[in-house]
């Protein structure tokens, strides 16, 4: 990340907003405002409270109510957003944030350093685990006055800039939250933020409404009245709210991949996958390495040459995203192409499972295992009937269990499963986002944690290293060879770097304008 010690962006504050007002001038399009934006959020989330909840739906609705210090573009450059400018120090040890004056809380009260100070020491050091290991490395936080925010670092930390987006530390009021147990506070009910959009209203199984915060720090915007969020289970309801006019965007999940060709061909929409850049997502089949026979090496090998992940891309996904080739995202900093994963060859898997001693019975099934499908749409349920007959071609008996997005939860956290699907952001750093899935240390009872058990020393040792160093080089050294073992232990069966579709009507603009895509605050987007 080509971030200069000198960070000052006073003058490139408004550079972003700047410049879409320009192009969208350009194209004789005028920014107005006015309007409400209606689309659709899948599944429900279950709170709407960043850090209470830090699941893909309460990320998109939540991050309209909050925001970070900072938020980054498609090649995860930093750029301001509550914080108007940055210094670190020489000796990469101290971050300097300014921030925006006149920035005020949805109740009223104004956001100063405290309220930084408060949300990334204590708030999101209690709730969030990957948070958490890199924000512990703050030996202080300081608000050096009402706009001035200072955290010194008790060692370098090479990636802590790509930690302030609002996806991953919103910032909070103390107000609401200081001397109380933050998951029961009254303002998780009813969020409190800093962002375009307050929230309204929450119809349960219905819909979301999020209001103008009026008194927002950016003059003149949002330029929306309103954003509604209607909750819509069945994937062919999604389509046809979309088809129908009854929403003018859809994201994420919310399009089942065999529906988007057919969409992508109306004139009226724009499709755009572009916009998850920061995320890096992606998807595997979990392994329970505490479920025999998943402790073998030979047999998580055997089981990843039995898919081809070719076809999971082309055929399931229709080529919204392309088959993973190891543990790390291609636009996950230090990615090595070279340590790949192996192939699809079902005689080399057959071998494999004879050496492993499991041979086949009369009716040619040499063991049986549970899959817990991921409840995120039809495309997963898909998935889970690919996988079940994959297996079956080299003697792998795959029973397919079904279980609402609570249970899922509930029971991968647990370790109650002997293989599901998963799929995790890895925020463009391998310390921030890979490093959690594989560590011995990260073994908890904890979603998005090292829930499938699998310990390698050397792989902790490596990710240590790959952490603490401040040379780039030598955390590629370290990365490259942390992600050769990996592919030879296969902890897991990596399936596909994703991407999502984002799909509008043609007369809403500014919805794709940053790394961070639908997540963003949507503070510029306009009907025209």
């Amino acid at each position: 990340m080509a971030v200069s010690r000198r960070g000052l962006m006073a003058t490139a504050a408004a550079l972003p907003f700047l410049m879409r007002a320009e192009e969208a001038l350009a194209q004789g399009v005028q920014p107005k405002r006015g309007g409400t934006l209606t689309t659709i959020v899948n599944p429900e989330p279950p709170v709407l409270h960043i850090g209470i909840n830090n699941q893909g739906p309460t990320l998109i609705v939540a991050g309209k109510m909050f925001q970070g210090l900072l938020r980054y573009d498609a090649k995860l450059q930093p750029m301001p957003e509550l914080a108007k400018s940055w210094e670190i120090s020489p000796d990469g040890l101290e971050y300097t944030f300014r921030l925006q004056e006149n920035v005020k809380f949805h109740d009223g009260q104004p956001m100063t350093a405290e309220d930084v100070v408060f949300s990334i020491m204590k708030f999101h050091m209690e709730l969030s685990p990957r948070a958490r290991g890199v924000f512990g490395r703050i030996k202080e936080g300081i608000a050096v006055d009402a706009n001035t925010v200072k955290f010194v670092l008790s060692a370098p930390f090479e990636p802590f800039l790509l930690m302030f987006d609002v996806t991953v530390s919103a910032i909070v009021p103390k107000h609401l939250f200081d001397g109380q147990d933050y998951r029961q506070a009254p303002a998780v009910a009813k969020p409190v933020g800093t962002g375009p959009f307050r929230f309204a209203e929450w119809q349960r199984g219905n819909f979301i409404r999020l209001e103008r915060f009026d008194d927002y720090w950016k003059p003149n915007q949002p330029y929306l009245d309103a954003i509604i969020y209607r909750v819509v289970p069945d994937s062919q309801s999604r389509r046809l709210a979309l088809e129908s006019g009854q929403v003018m965007m859809t994201q994420s999940n919310d399009i089942e991949p065999f529906d988007v060709p057919q969409l992508r061909a109306r004139p009226n929409f724009e499709v755009k996958t572009e916009g998850w850049e920061y995320f890096g997502p992606l998807m595997w089949v979990e392994f329970n390495h505490r479920v025999k026979p998943l402790d073998d090496v030979r047999v998580r090998r055997a089981l990843t040459m039995a898919v081809n992940r070719d076809f999971i891309a082309q055929r399931l996904w229709f080529g919204i995203g392309k088959p993973a080739t190891g543990p790390f995202h291609s636009a996950t900093r230090f990615y090595d192409g070279s340590a790949k994963t192996p192939g699809y060859d079902l005689n080399a898997a057959k071998a494999l499972l004879d050496e492993a001693g499991l041979k086949p019975n009369g009716q040619g099934v040499r063991f049986t295992i549970r899959h817990m499908s991921l409840p995120y749409g039809e495309v997963f349920t898909r998935l889970a009937e690919f996988l079940r007959q994959s297996f079956r071609q080299v003697g792998v008996d795959l029973q397919l269990e079904s279980v609402d997005v609570g249970t899922w939860s509930q029971r991968t956290a647990n370790w109650d499963f002997d293989t599901t699907i998963n799929y995790l952001y890895q925020y463009g750093d391998p310390t921030l986002g890979v490093e959690r899935s594989y560590v011995s240390t990260n073994i908890k009872k904890i979603l998005f944690s090292n829930v499938s058990g699998y310990a390698n020393p050397k792989v902790d040792e490596l990710f240590t290293k790959g952490r603490d160093a401040a040379d780039p080089a030598v955390r590629q050294e370290a990365f490259s060879e942390v992600q050769k073992l990996l592919v030879s232990d296969v902890p897991l069966l990596w399936l596909m770097e994703m991407a999502f579709p984002t799909i509008y009507d043609k007369k809403l603009h500014n919805v794709i304008t940053s790394g961070a895509g639908v997540h963003a605050s949507f503070d510029d987007v306009f009907l025209a």
